[in-house]
């Protein structure tokens, strides 16, 4: 029986660890923390998760909040101008469903799992020391944790990333009590708030460890006015600055939030990163070699929402590699491939969320802009959130997206 182990219990990490514990694989799973501390901890995230990557999730029977969590079938998107109106209001409907499931309680109720399946889930913060040792005692070392010393191992590609700075200072609450939005108050959407030049937010329902709840989600432009958030510790004081931002940017989000609380005393985050792709094998100091999964990897800013979409994908991605490659070692070659395969898909989520940290050009105002005449494009763009490799038919090159609003233009 083959050994892994997967350092780090995140979206990814868990998932690779259920998915190859059911094949058969002989798992060990390390993480900091324990299910109860993650329990009991401060939000680690933001997600909206599309029809693909939950599906990954029902491929492994890890959907266990399936019937709980809120069914998001629409994304909105709105365009605030400067007098605080709204330029462009509109709504697409998705194909198949999203849901967003706070991840204090997927990856503890995971990790929980896990274990109760027989497997060997180690409490240890891993260092680059002990993963020398472990790469000679397992067949493969999946590093799965995101951010600390670990993620230093793998080489920034710059080819691939653009950025060395972070392009956005963002900041989470998680509250009950937001009103339904009146446009649509028979469905539930994730809605997109773009404030030109100024930033973002995001408004997601979600189920949280005290039941439903949504999640307000602001990215601002660093230095801009919604950079606010960084050394605020107490967290009404965080929820007050964000409502008071809404008021002044999205009054008709802040309409609804009136009477919000947050969720808990853990219910509010705030940070930045540069967005990064590495490459995707550590080296050790006693020679082995390690492979990067999910944000090791491949970090966007999460301004398109794809962060726990992507690590669904890389888990599944890996998942099926590691198993088609059956009893042979897992050399650097291998390692490399199994990255290439999953890059295949999110080189496209790169492409777009580098995109959209810009200033929109003025075919992508157009296609926004048409989304609110035009269902088929409102629903579209909604829909490319799930599988972005379809903006390359309509999205980045001006004559394409012409084309294909001509296409969809009445009488066409």
């Amino acid at each position: 029986m083959r050994k892994i182990l997967v350092v780090g219990a995140g979206q990814s990490g868990l998932q690779i660890a259920l998915g190859l514990q059911a094949q058969g694989y002989e798992v060990t799973l390390m993480s900091n923390r324990t299910a109860d501390e993650i329990r009991s901890g401060r939000v680690m995230s933001t997600q909206c998760m599309f029809h693909t990557a939950l599906q990954h999730e029902r491929d492994i029977q890890a959907n266990f909040w399936e019937s709980q969590a809120p069914r998001i079938e629409g994304l909105g998107v709105s365009v605030a101008g400067p007098d605080g109106s709204r330029v462009i209001d509109w709504v697409g409907k998705l194909d198949g469903y999203a849901q967003s499931v706070d991840q204090r309680v997927k990856m503890a109720g995971w990790m929980e799992t896990f274990a109760q399946r027989g497997g060997q889930l180690v409490i240890h913060g891993a260092a680059v020391s002990d993963l020398d040792y472990f790469s000679r005692a397992y067949d493969l070392v999946l590093v799965s944790a995101g951010k600390g010393e670990l993620v230093s191992m793998f080489e920034r590609d710059a080819s691939r990333s653009p950025f060395t700075e972070p392009q956005r200072a963002l900041s989470v609450a998680y509250v009950h009590g937001l009103g339904p939005r009146p446009e649509h108050p028979e469905f539930d959407a994730v809605r997109c708030n773009l404030v030109p030049g100024v930033g973002e937010l995001f408004v997601m329902p979600t189920l949280t460890t005290s039941g439903r709840a949504d999640i307000l989600f602001w990215e601002g432009v660093p230095g801009g006015p919604l950079d606010v958030f960084q050394g605020v510790k107490d967290p009404s004081e965080h929820l007050a600055l964000t409502l008071e931002l809404l008021e002044k940017y999205l009054p008709w989000e802040y309409a609804r939030a009136t009477k919000v609380e947050l969720t808990d005393a853990g219910g509010t985050l705030a940070g930045r990163y540069a967005p990064t792709v590495r490459k995707p094998i550590g080296r050790l100091p006693g020679g082995g070699a390690v492979l990067g999964v999910a944000d090791v990897v491949v970090a966007n800013d999460p301004i398109t929402g794809q962060g726990s979409n992507s690590a669904a994908k890389c888990a599944a991605s890996y998942i099926s590699s590691i198993v088609e490659h059956g009893d042979r070692p897992f050399d650097e070659a291998w390692m490399q491939s199994a990255f290439d395969r999953y890059w295949d898909t999110a080189q496209w989520v790169t492409k777009w969320t580098n995109a959209m940290l810009g200033a929109p050009p003025e075919h992508v105002l157009n296609i926004l802009g048409a989304a609110g005449q035009l269902q088929p494009v409102a629903d579209r763009f909604a829909n490319g959130f799930n599988d972005p490799s379809d903006f390359e038919n309509f999205f980045y090159d001006p004559d394409k997206a012409a084309a294909y609003l001509e296409s969809v233009a009445p009488g066409a």
